[in-house]
């Protein structure tokens, strides 16, 4: 049944400054399952440890449970925004919604790894789904102006305070049990299916001739993501001679090589190369990478380290992340100000040095035992500031140079990349750490030792992030305006003056899993 309640889409800007009560209920629908989308990374992270001792995980296996949701985020992202421009926001979003909260409670009452990675990759892709819909419904029910602008706000602040909130959360349910802290979401996701119900608005699915959505190309990328992380992990452990690597590695190429076969012969593919020709988009897309991938490893090398080395409870743990995730949480209302009156790609080169020094400085806290005052909380710090800084502005420079008609597209292959990274780093920081972990009964020093090299991955990450930041595009003549003094395609004259003409676009996972659109 139709509710009044539901917010007509285009609605004339009759008070700018008002909300209806619909618009008011739709927003807390969209935000508060962003939020949900937002809290997976950090709710995992903290909770490894446990999982792992309760469920008796390798490493290998624990990794995943980070990385499978960035792989069913980030390698169907693509494949998601497909779908949900040929089936109908309205439709796809619903139904993403009940999956999600499924794939919670299963993930929560899992007792194998089977089970449970493959919920983090569905719930990755019904993040997917949701995510970016969810900004497109904002544009679409709420009039354009002011009164845009403050939900558009909103739904990014709220997703920029998501990871925040998923330390604090798993931290104190961690202590009572991890299962609590998987299963908390769902509760929350039923209620806001219920409220989409009356409040989301309808919309008609494309009509546009016959529907391809490359699903072939979807699940080759997805599947070589999987099974390059899978190769990547098993290898220290079983060495290049053993099936499970040589099949592993093997099924990866196989599936790439689909994939760019698929992508080349393909009428409407997924994956557009020729926007990397944008050099903003590619910059954006490297800096992000390192970031995102930076970070991850370091969350996953300081929380096994703290809480197994160290013996530090979970609550604890989360605590000491929080200076690392707070500044983005606290500056983001304040972005687009900032990118406004300093642009972006010089809030990318200021923030660039801080996570790559904050990295090197945390070889100090590999120590017996570290002091949280002077070896961890600097680190924390300075990735926090990286991330006031840089996050949003890469966002805006990934679709500063594209053209408007290309922005959606350049915006999702940007955060696949970044889903990418959240793929792949957790793996190879995984791999190096059991290459040189320590046999039982060594030193202490030995043991904290074993961690040094997958923290020297995590330096160069982020020196590749510092390196993306300051590199000085070649230089090319400015397009010719158009007569009557119109910008040239693909520029808005007021991007460099107020910061908003590109606004950033909210992510799923900020930082950790983007993110964290």
């Amino acid at each position: 049944m139709r509710s009044s309640t539901r917010v007509p889409a285009g609605a004339p800007d009759e008070a700018p400054d008002a909300w209806s009560a619909g618009q008011w209920g739709l927003l807390l629908v969209l935000a508060g399952n962003m939020l949900i989308d937002s809290l997976e990374v950090s709710t995992a992270m903290v909770a490894l440890p446990s999982i792992g001792r309760d469920l008796h995980l390798p490493l290998t296996a624990l990794q995943g449970v980070v990385s499978g949701f960035a792989l069913g985020f980030g390698a169907l992202l693509l494949f998601g925004t497909r779908v949900v421009r040929l089936l109908g926001r309205r439709r796809v979003y619903l139904a993403a919604l009940p999956v999600f909260a499924a794939a919670t409670v299963a993930g929560g009452l899992a007792d194998g790894p089977t089970l449970l990675l493959a919920t983090r990759v569905v719930k990755g892709f019904c993040a997917a789904l949701t995510a970016p819909t969810g900004l497109t419904i904002i544009t679409t029910a709420f009039p354009e102006g002011r009164a845009r602008g403050r939900a558009v706000s909103v739904y990014a602040f709220v997703g920029a305070c998501g990871f925040t909130g998923g330390l604090l959360l798993s931290g104190v349910l961690s202590e009572v049990g991890w299962r609590w802290a998987f299963l908390f979401p769902a509760p929350v996701v039923l209620v806001l299916f219920a409220l989409g119900l009356r409040l989301i608005p309808s919309d008609p699915p494309s009509d546009g001739g016959r529907r391809h959505y490359d699903t072939t190309g979807a699940v080759s990328l997805a599947g070589a993501l999987a099974a390059l992380a899978t190769g990547i992990v098993q290898l220290p452990g079983r060495g290049w001679n053993s099936p499970v690597v040589i099949g592993a590695f093997s099924a990866a190429a196989l599936l790439l090589a689909t994939l760019v076969l698929v992508e080349r012969t393909c009428a409407d593919p997924l994956l557009r190369p020729g926007l990397l020709a944008h050099g903003g988009l590619l910059r954006s897309m490297l800096g992000a990478v390192a970031l995102n991938g930076s970070y991850l490893g370091l969350l996953l090398i300081a929380t096994l380290q703290l809480q197994t080395t160290q013996g530090w409870p979970p609550l604890r743990t989360a605590l000491a992340f929080l200076p690392a995730s707070l500044p983005l949480a606290v500056t983001a209302p304040f972005s687009g100000r900032l990118i406004g009156r300093f642009g972006s790609r010089r809030l990318i080169a200021l923030g660039a040095p801080a996570p790559l020094l904050g990295h090197l400085l945390y070889l100090r806290a590999l120590t017996p035992h570290p002091a949280y005052l002077t070896d961890v909380l600097p680190t924390m710090l300075l990735v926090g500031i990286g991330f006031a800084l840089g996050f949003t502005a890469l966002n805006v420079q990934a679709a500063a140079d594209v053209p408007a008609a290309d922005r959606p597209a350049a915006t999702a292959h940007y955060q696949t990349a970044v889903q990418t990274a959240a793929v792949l780093s957790p793996a190879l920081v995984t791999a190096l750490m059991i290459a040189h972990r320590a046999p039982v009964g060594v030193p202490a020093a030995e043991v904290a030792a074993g961690y040094r090299p997958a923290l020297w991955l995590v330096v160069a990450l982020g020196a590749l992030g510092l390196a993306a930041a300051v590199v000085r595009p070649a230089h090319r003549p400015a397009p010719t305006a158009p007569p009557g003094g119109a910008s040239p395609p693909g520029h808005d004259p007021q991007a460099s003056r107020s910061g908003t003409a590109h606004r950033p676009p909210a992510q799923p996972h900020p930082p950790g899993e983007n993110h964290r659109s």
